[in-house]
């Protein structure tokens, strides 16, 4: 036996006693994304009545719901990026708050003492390799800096996890690791399937396709229109592409398994597509298993718009809810409502456009059809009350609906409105129109 068989032997507990290093008032993180632990929040949900005041970090609640969410007098539970778990969890059940972040900025939240200290992290790894190391799969982030700065450290096995090659602090050591629990060998992973694009987002995706030219290195965001661009591109006849990305999803294998995305002609990372974290399907997980043509990244590498703009010609691509006239971002919130986030939307459309040849797409469907049945714009004059502005109108680019792609970027907000007009659902221009004539950013020139 190895002496990290030994150490891992000597570590390895059940759940239940592992958790028991956990104190009313303590700060616990769960990892990012597919990192969440599974077995060790049931054990932890078991101790609810004799803890209060745990706060739980989490970034996008996956399947299995948390059992501590079922005991809001015991455990708070903050997401860095809401789901539609946690959407039901706060509109449904007032649990769960959002924790607004730049994602590129997440490693030096922990290491420089800005986020608050974790007294414990619990996330889920591979099985330990010959070498004392559990890679940490499908989340990088900044899971390895919050183990660095925490009191204690608890690795949830799983043998399901897809081990990922980096790129850089894609593992922990088991000389850093204080407690190890073996997970069930059956315990999957959450199998989040892209569905197929409608004929809307197809025509969205098809839009952006021709703005982007051979050797173009891309960027898809979270959602299904970035996705539905990802498939567009693997049936076009580009060339040489190359990826960069925060979250890879099943697009990516698409656009590689294509032969579109070789990325022969990147200025970093060649031959490889640096992530932070994947989240998809199974087929998804299979492809990134072990597979060097994905490189595993912590977020302050991926989404740092200066390491972007290193990279020419680069196109992201992320969806919104709504833009308004002045062609401010919204893209987390319906009112006070959380919808999702901002994750690192930021860090891509800056750095987008920091790149030479650069170029930012804003999507969105032009409407969307309420709980009434009622057909609204997705193109406003102006935001409701307690709608967050994700991107303010000075970094916003191209915004693409079904009706049109424009670049806003570097216009006057009277032609901003124009060309947000222009591309909204024909039933409401009239209503843009004079909006926009008592907002004071209409010309009488201008053609409806």
């Amino acid at each position: 036996m190895s002496r990290f068989s030994r150490e891992y032997s000597q570590k390895c507990v059940p759940a239940e006693e592992a958790v028991k290093v956990i104190k009313s008032g303590d700060v616990v993180d769960y990892g990012f994304f597919n990192g969440k632990p599974v077995v060790c929040d049931i054990a932890l949900a078991a101790r609810h009545e004799e803890l209060r005041d745990v706060e739980i970090h989490v970034a996008v609640t996956l399947p299995p719901v948390p059992e501590v969410v079922k005991h809001p007098e015991s455990f708070v539970y903050h997401d860095l990026q809401f789901s539609k778990i946690s959407r039901v969890l706060q509109r449904d059940f007032n649990v769960g708050f959002y924790y607004p972040i730049m994602y590129h900025q997440a490693p030096s939240w922990f290491r420089e003492g800005v986020a608050p200290h974790r007294n414990v992290v619990i996330c889920t790894v591979c099985p330990m390799d010959a070498h004392g190391y559990f890679n940490l799969g499908l989340h990088n982030s900044a899971t390895l800096a919050a183990m660095e700065e925490s009191d204690c450290v608890i690795v949830e096995v799983n043998p399901n996890l897809p081990v990922c090659p980096g790129g850089a602090e894609e593992a922990v050591h088991i000389s850093a690791v204080n407690y190890v629990v073996e997970a069930p060998a059956d315990l999957a992973l959450a199998d989040l399937p892209s569905p197929e694009p409608n004929e809307q987002e197809r025509t969205i995706a098809e839009l952006i396709v021709d703005h982007i030219k051979d050797g173009s290195c891309i960027q898809l965001g979270i959602g299904g229109m970035p996705n539905a661009v990802g498939k567009i591109i693997a049936q076009s006849d580009l060339k040489n592409l190359g990826g960069h990305t925060e979250m890879l999803s099943d697009a990516y294998v698409d656009m590689i398994e294509s032969g579109r995305m070789n990325g022969s002609k990147k200025s970093l990372d060649r031959y490889r597509v640096p992530y932070t974290f994947a989240m998809g399907s199974k087929r998804l997980y299979d492809f990134v298993d072990n597979n060097p043509a994905a490189a595993s990244y912590p977020a302050d590498y991926t989404n740092d718009p200066r390491v972007i703009a290193q990279l020419d010609n680069f196109i992201s691509i992320n969806n919104a809810l709504q833009v308004d006239l002045y062609t401010q971002v919204n893209a987390e919130s319906l009112g006070t409502n959380q919808v999702s986030g901002n994750g690192g939307m930021w860090d891509f459309v800056i750095g987008s456009q920091w790149s030479k040849g650069g170029k930012s797409f804003i999507c969105l469907t032009s409407t969307f059809t309420n709980s009434k049945g009622e057909l609204q714009s997705r193109i406003l004059p102006t935001f409701a009350p307690g709608s967050i502005t994700t991107i303010p109108r000075h970094m916003t680019d191209y915004v693409v609906t079904e009706y049109g792609a424009v670049q806003v970027r570097a216009q006057s907000t009277w032609k901003r409105a124009e060309l947000m007009i222009s591309i909204a659902h024909p039933d409401f221009r009239e209503n843009l129109i004079k909006e926009a004539e008592a907002m004071k950013i209409w010309r009488n020139s201008n053609k409806k």
